[in-house]
C-alpha cells in the first residue's frame, strides 16, 4: 500500500374514492409552510421551494428533448423529485395508489391516496390536487378496469388542454390495465424511466447541501454502530442503530438490510440476521439509508470485532481500498462511462468471481443513473454516458476469494466537480486494517 494512500483516510473529505363530478378539483394555495413530512418543524439549511422548482424544470427539460406533452409518475421517487410532497412512501410504492401528472406547458397534478390536500400545502410546484381513482385489485376488485377508464379519461382531457395536439404521454412505471385504458384514449405511451434518470443525475448546489444533511446523519449513524459493536451483539441489533439515529435525526428509511458478519460477509449481498457476531469476526455494511429531506447517504464500511484483525483480514481490506481508491483518483467530468469503465482498477483473477455488479453508481433519492461496469462486463452489460459536473457517484468495491471465509464491503460518495471529484463522505476507513 502507498503510504499517500494511508495519508488519505485522515483527511476531513475523506381509502380511495375517485373524484366526484361536482368537485373535480382541488386547487393548492402557495401558504408560508415550508416543511412537510419528516421534516416539519426543522429549520432547511437552504431553501426548498428553489430545490423543487429545480428538479421539476429538469424534468421538464428532458420531456421536451424526448417531445412528451405530459408525464405520468407512478415511481414514488420519481414523483417525490417532481413535487416534493410525500405520503405513505413505502406503502405507496407497491400499490398503484398515488401518481403525479407533469404537463410539459401546463398544469402539475398530484392524485393523491385519499383526500389529503393540507399534505401537499405550500407547495410551489403542484398546482391541482386530485383523488386518485385507484384500479389496483386490493382496491378495486372486479371494478379495476372502470375506474382505470376514468383515471385515463382524466389523463386524456389535461393532454387534450395543455398538450397542444401532442398526444406523446411518457409514464415511469404502470401496470397493463392503466396502459391499456390510456391507450384506448388515443394516447402514445413512452417509456419514462430515461426522464426521470438523466434529469435527477445533476445535483443543483442547493440539493448537494440536502444531500450533505443526509450524509451528516447517515455518518453519525454509522458512529453509533461502531460504538455499540462487541461481541454477542446480533446482527439486526446493530443494524437497528443506523435506524434508529436516522430516524431520531429526521430520516426516513433504510433501502435495503445488508449488514453480514463473519462466514456470511462472503459471498455479499445476504441481509442482516439474528447471528450473533463472534469476537475476531469481520462486519461489513452496507448503508443504503434514506435521510433528512428524503436524500440517501450510500457508504459501507468493515470492521473487525473485537480484536485486531487477522493478515488474511488486513490483505482483503486492503485490496478493497486500493480498488476504491485508485477509482475514486481517476474521475473527472468529461469522461464517457466506457473510458471510466476502461481505466479502473483491474480486479485480480483470485476476487473476480465474487466482484461488486457494478464499479460505479449514481445516487439522489436513491441509488440512480449511472451505473458503471466493471469493463470485464462491459461490453455484455455496460452502456455509454458523459460524467457531468453536478452528478453525485458512489464508488464500490467487494473483494472476497471465492470459497473464502470473509469478505470485505467498501463504498464511497464522491461529487463530480470542475477540477475533479469532492468527497461527500467522511468516515475514516480503519487504518488499523492497512
Amino acid at each position: 500500500m502507498k503510504p499517500e494512500m494511508c495519508e488519505l483516510i485522515t483527511k476531513e473529505n475523506m381509502p380511495l374514492a375517485s373524484i366526484q363530478p361536482e368537485h373535480p378539483v382541488r386547487a393548492v394555495k402557495n401558504g408560508e409552510v415550508r416543511q412537510h413530512g419528516a421534516m416539519e418543524f426543522t429549520e432547511a439549511p437552504v431553501d426548498l421551494d428553489t430545490v423543487r422548482r429545480y428538479r421539476l424544470q429538469r424534468l421538464r427539460e428532458k420531456m421536451e428533448k424526448l417531445d412528451v406533452a405530459g408525464f405520468l409518475l407512478f415511481n414514488q421517487i420519481n414523483a417525490r423529485y417532481a413535487v416534493d410532497a410525500t405520503n405513505m412512501q413505502i406503502w405507496c410504492s407497491h400499490y398503484e395508489t398515488r401518481c403525479v401528472f407533469v404537463a410539459l406547458d401546463g398544469p402539475v397534478v398530484l392524485f393523491d391516496y385519499a383526500n389529503h390536500p393540507y399534505l401537499a400545502e405550500g407547495i410551489p410546484t403542484i398546482d391541482e390536487y386530485r383523488v386518485f381513482p385507484a384500479f389496483y385489485f386490493f382496491k378495486a376488485g372486479d371494478r379495476g378496469d372502470e375506474f382505470a377508464k376514468e383515471f385515463a379519461a382524466q389523463i386524456a382531457d389535461l393532454m387534450k388542454k395543455h398538450g397542444g395536439g401532442n398526444r406523446r404521454l411518457a409514464i415511469d412505471t404502470l401496470s397493463h390495465i392503466g396502459c391499456d385504458a390510456l391507450r384506448a384514449q388515443g394516447l402514445e405511451l413512452v417509456e419514462g424511466e430515461q426522464i426521470t434518470e438523466t434529469a435527477r443525475a445533476v445535483k443543483s448546489k442547493e440539493e448537494l447541501v440536502l444531500m450533505q444533511a443526509s450524509m451528516d446523519v447517515c455518518e453519525e449513524g454509522v458512529r453509533s454502530m461502531q460504538d455499540a459493536l462487541e461481541p454477542g451483539i446480533t446482527e439486526n441489533a446493530l443494524w437497528a442503530k443506523l435506524h434508529e439515529t436516522n430516524i431520531r435525526l429526521g430520516g426516513e428509511w433504510i433501502e435495503t438490510r445488508l449488514l453480514s458478519s463473519g462466514p456470511r460477509t462472503n459471498p455479499w449481498f445476504r441481509e442482516c440476521s439474528m447471528r450473533k457476531i463472534e469476537k475476531g469476526d469481520m462486519i461489513s455494511f452496507d448503508t443504503d439509508l434514506v435521510g433528512p429531506y428524503g436524500y440517501c447517504s450510500d457508504i459501507s464500511r468493515a470492521w473487525v470485532c473485537g480484536e485486531k484483525p487477522t493478515d488474511e483480514q488486513r490483505r482483503l481490506y486492503a485490496i478493497a481500498f486500493e480498488q476504491i481508491e485508485y477509482n475514486i483518483s481517476v474521475l473527472k467530468a468529461g469522461m464517457t462511462f466506457r473510458e471510466v469503465s476502461e481505466i479502473c482498477w483491474t480486479i485480480p483473477d483470485e476476487y473476480l468471481s465474487q466482484r461488486y455488479p457494478s464499479l460505479i453508481h449514481g445516487v439522489g433519492l436513491a441509488d440512480e443513473y449511472p451505473a458503471i461496469k466493471h469493463w470485464f462486463d462491459y461490453e455484455k452489460l455496460g452502456y455509454d454516458g458523459l460524467l457531468e459536473v453536478g452528478m453525485v457517484l458512489c464508488v464500490e468495491s467487494f473483494i472476497g476469494v471465492e470459497g473464502g471465509r470473509e469478505g470485505v464491503k467498501l463504498e464511497e460518495q464522491v461529487i463530480v466537480t470542475e477540477t475533479g471529484v469532492e468527497r461527500q463522505s467522511s468516515y475514516p476507513f480503519a487504518l488499523e486494517m492497512l
